[in-house]
């Protein structure tokens, strides 16, 4: 018998990616239900409803594990036969692609490659786009080949990640418990606040939004936000912990369940926040709001990594389950949430026009608008907070960073949560 190559095989067979097993490749549908990937990243995007879909459409099983992003790196960088695929942010990329545990991908496997956003291919949004400071996604997306380990500024046909999710991040606000208009990161140390103010305690990311407030405040202009000096880490961190000493911080918090009950409770009224926590709040009918401020956004991007340890089969498998991923029901589930996909043009066809309008164009809803889980989020008239894709993706000012001084860093920020 000819000797069946599974990889040609799922190049022909790549269209029923999106809808059943049935009618695929004999090899692939006796197989595949014995396929079982494990999986595991944040809680932003490692969601039950995701797994079930997978095998609903492609037939194999998807076991996923939700951490926080601390957990995540770690366990990409020390665990490398605890997991077959990474689901994971660009800034981790920069800490574990190093270490060899991932393996390159090769995008001409990537039936939807060419509609990704050049966010994460050149990086820019537009031809006319500036790039943010911090660790924009398209310096560590790439790789010089198939066994490289290290990180190209050209599209070399080879990605570390396969991006999937990404958004502007800015204040969550209860403007109810407030009362008048926020506009700008310094009112995070604004004393009128103080006891009701929060901030992520990941030190990463949780630097980036100190170097927002010190920057709206008039006390630095950084020349990169994103790697900073040992100087300008002391600086930053020393502003907020004198903060701290004068009680202005309720909690830190790490997960996203923390950031939902602190906001809900009205125990925080400004905080660090993720979209699909500002999502959770307003789906319990509480007023909150992801406040678009006059600096710009902290903006963060997510891909799927592979195991290098991923062959054969599974690895067929996991090409499959990136493609469906990219082709659109994804995408719909989670910019329902709030966040954008790196291939928004075939989410579009798993949302309504009322839903493509007020997420992703910033139009008015012209009827409820709900979350994946159907509760209401808007109503017919209310706009998207920021408005446009182009208009939030537009106004990034930095990127989720890993600072040449990471390690002086995470020694102070753990001084200073122990401060």
């Amino acid at each position: 018998m000819t000797k069946i190559n599974r990889r040609n095989l799922l190049k022909g067979g790549a269209a029923f990616a999106a809808g059943s097993t049935l009618g695929a490749p004999m090899i692939w549908a006796q197989n595949i239900k014995d396929v079982t990937l494990r999986q595991f990243g944040t809680g932003v995007s490692n969601l039950n409803e995701v797994a079930q879909k997978v095998k609903e459409d492609l037939g194999f099983n998807l076991e996923m594990t939700a951490l926080d992003s601390d957990s995540v790196t770690q366990r990409a960088a020390t665990q490398p036969n605890s997991f077959d695929i990474a689901d994971i942010e660009y800034w981790i990329c920069k800490k574990v692609w190093p270490t060899g545990n991932l393996q390159a991908m090769d995008t001409s496997k990537i039936k939807n490659y060419d509609k990704i956003v050049g966010i994460f291919r050149n990086g820019k949004l537009t031809p006319d786009s500036e790039i943010a400071q911090g660790t924009a996604p398209h310096t560590v997306g790439f790789t010089s080949g198939p066994d490289g380990k290290d990180f190209v500024q050209e599209e070399s046909g080879w990605m570390t990640l396969i991006p999937t999710i990404y958004n502007a991040d800015t204040l969550g606000i209860r403007p109810d418990l407030i009362g008048r208009p926020i506009k700008n990161w310094s009112e995070l140390l604004n004393p009128e606040f103080k006891g009701k103010a929060s901030i992520l305690d990941i030190s990463s990311i949780g630097i980036m939004d100190m170097a927002m407030v010190v920057e709206s405040m008039g006390e630095y202009t950084y020349p990169d936000k994103g790697n900073m000096t040992r100087e300008e880490i002391d600086m930053t961190i020393g502003i907020f912990t004198e903060a701290k000493k004068n009680g202005q911080f309720r909690a830190f918090w790490k997960s996203f369940d923390e950031s939902v009950n602190l906001m809900a409770s009205g125990e925080v009224v400004i905080q660090s926040m993720w979209s699909p926590a500002i999502t959770a709040v307003k789906s319990k009918g509480i007023e909150c709001v992801y406040q678009p401020l006059e600096e710009g956004y902290r903006s963060w991007g997510g891909g799927i990594g592979l195991s290098a340890a991923l062959t054969g089969l599974e690895r067929d498998a996991a090409y499959e389950y990136i493609n469906w991923y990219l082709d659109g029901w994804v995408g719909g589930f989670l910019m329902r949430q709030g966040y954008y996909s790196a291939v928004p043009e075939t989410s579009k066809t798993y949302m309504s026009e009322n839903e493509w309008g007020y997420w992703f164009e910033g139009k008015p809803a012209t009827d409820v608008i709900t979350s994946p889980f159907g509760d209401p989020l808007a109503q017919a008239g209310d706009v998207r907070d920021g408005g446009s894709f182009y208009d939030r993706m537009g106004s990034v000012a930095c990127w989720n960073s890993v600072m040449d001084e990471n390690m002086y860093m995470n020694r102070k920020w753990n001084e200073f949560i122990a401060s």
